[in-house]
Parts: C-alpha cells; sequence; structure tokens
C-alpha cells in the first residue's frame, strides 16, 4: 500500500481527537462500516484507542486485518491526539491502548509499554530544494536557529530564508526528533509548530522554504534527504543502517490484559500483523 492510501486508511476509521476518543472516532466492524446497531455486535468487547498521529496508520491496518480474521471477537474506535494525549488517557482509564511513538519515561508510572514495531523518522524539505543529505550537525543548525537561510545548507537547490515546522509538545515524534537528530539541543522558538504528521506534510509540500520531520508513511510527495549518509527508506531502517529510527508503541494501564492482550499479542506474534507491519514498518521479528 503506498504511504498516500495508508493514511487514507488510517483516517477511515481514526477520528481526529485530542482528548476521550468517544467524543471524535469511527467504529469499524468487521466490514469496516460505520456502524452495527446489532444485539451480537453490542456484546463484542471494544478497544478504544488514542494518541500518536505517526502510529495511527498502522494502528488502523492492524486493527483492519485482526477484525477480518476474528470478525465477531471485538471493535474498535480510534482516536488521534499525539503520544502524550494517549499516555494520558489510558493512564486515567479513558481508553483501553495508548498509542505512542516516544520511548517510556521514568515519570510513566503504573502503565506499561508494548512494543509493536519501529518506524523511519525523517528530515523532509519542498520537492522544489533537493537536498541530497543532511549531517547532524547541519540538522541541528537548521532546527536550532543558527543556520537561518538554505544558502548556507550544503546541496540546497534554492535559497532564501528556512522555514522551519516542529511537532506540539505533545508528540512523540517531537520527542524522538530530539533524541534521535539533537541530541536533545533545544529547537529554534521561530519553529513553526504542527499537531499532526499530516499537517506538517502539507506544510513542507506548500513552502518551498519549509524544513521538517515526519514519519516515512507521511513522506510521500516530499523531497527526503539522506540522514548522516543513509537514505530514509524502509530497507536501511530495516538493516539498522538508518540511524533515525524509533519504537512504535501501545500503552496499556498496567499490562495488558482480555481483548487488548489478544490484540497485542496478535501483533507481536502473528505472522499476518508482522506482514502488515512489514509493508512500510519495520517489523519485530
Amino acid at each position: 500500500m503506498s504511504r498516500t492510501r495508508a493514511l487514507g486508511a488510517a483516517m477511515a476509521v481514526a477520528g481526529l481527537a485530542t482528548a476521550l476518543p468517544a467524543t471524535a472516532s469511527a467504529m469499524t466492524d468487521s466490514h469496516g462500516s460505520s456502524a452495527e446497531p446489532s444485539a451480537q455486535a453490542a456484546q463484542r468487547a471494544v478497544i478504544t484507542m488514542s494518541g500518536s498521529t505517526s502510529v495511527a496508520p498502522l494502528a488502523a491496518r492492524l486493527a483492519r486485518a485482526y477484525v477480518r480474521q476474528y470478525p465477531r471477537r471485538v471493535r474498535f474506535r480510534l482516536a488521534q491526539g499525539g503520544s502524550d494525549v494517549g499516555i494520558a488517557d489510558v493512564s486515567a482509564g479513558r481508553v483501553t491502548i495508548g498509542n505512542s511513538s516516544r520511548d517510556p519515561r521514568s515519570s510513566d508510572t503504573g502503565i506499561f509499554f508494548n512494543k509493536i514495531a519501529r518506524d523511519a523518522l525523517c528530515v523532509v524539505t519542498n520537492p522544489a530544494n533537493r537536498v541530497p543529505d543532511m549531517s547532524q550537525p547541519t540538522v541541528q543548525a537548521v532546527f536550532g536557529g543558527r543556520t537561518r537561510d538554505w544558502s548556507q545548507v550544503p546541496g540546497s537547490t534554492i535559497t532564501g530564508p528556512i522555514n522551519v515546522v516542529v511537532r506540539t509538545p505533545a508528540s512523540g515524534t517531537q520527542d524522538a526528533f530530539n533524541a534521535l537528530f539533537m541530541n536533545r539541543q533545544a529547537i529554534s522558538s521561530a519553529a513553526q509548530q504542527r499537531a499532526s504528521n499530516g499537517l506538517i506534510q502539507q506544510t513542507v509540500r506548500s513552502d518551498r522554504n519549509a524544513v521538517g520531520y515526519v514519519s516515512l508513511a507521511f513522506a510521500e510527495g516530499l523531497n527526503v534527504p539522506a540522514y548522516r549518509g543513509v537514505a530514509c527508506t524502509l530497507r536501511d531502517s530495516r538493516s539498522g543502517a538508518y540511524l533515525g529510527a524509533r519504537n512504535f508503541w501501545m500503552v496499556t494501564r498496567g499490562r495488558a490484559t482480555g481483548a487488548a492482550a489478544k490484540f497485542i499479542q496478535w501483533i507481536q506474534q502473528s505472522p499476518r500483523a508482522q506482514r502488515v507491519i512489514s509493508t512500510e514498518w519495520v517489523p519485530l521479528q
């Protein structure tokens, strides 16, 4: 499936939300429809998820595959909002699973992080700016605001002011970018903030002077420079050569139980789930 269609699949079952997924979500049944009023459907377990916009396309595809394999077992409600939102929601018992693209912190208590995949995080520029490669010092200078004109960036095919676009503080992608690319150096205070991968993708695509970062599944239609000499591709992420890869997690309140435990175990162990993951992400197996 192409990256554009992957996003479409996610949005078909995932409503944008910043708090309770019940306020803006879509439900899938065994046929992927938006409603199932039967008594049989009402008796099925319901798994609610919120959180990372990076994990959302994968979570949606996994949920669809699971429902196809076990059509009478469970229904799903999916929402987004950012990793910290998903973690807060699951901590408070508002959702069954919080989707996260950031790693656990010492402050994360009472919750359990279940690793489901790895993902490539790519620096992206507008298609008019065919930067072929960015070193870590270059990335840090650009996103830190010390390099402010494209004429100062090796390989840039444009000149003019650099418009830096980043995620909001609640984002796991922001946290991963800070750790993997910035070595926790400060991001420029002049950077524009966007609430999702899709919004960064749209902003960079429409602004020839923009630079940002997105999950690989959202890089279609953008220029994707190599990072430290290695392309941001699924192949190089899978081999470990690409150094901008991060973990995807499904977070539960304590160790997963019931329907959530069965779903997560299926993701981690089922060949069918691993095939879904391997299309655009790095599987565990």
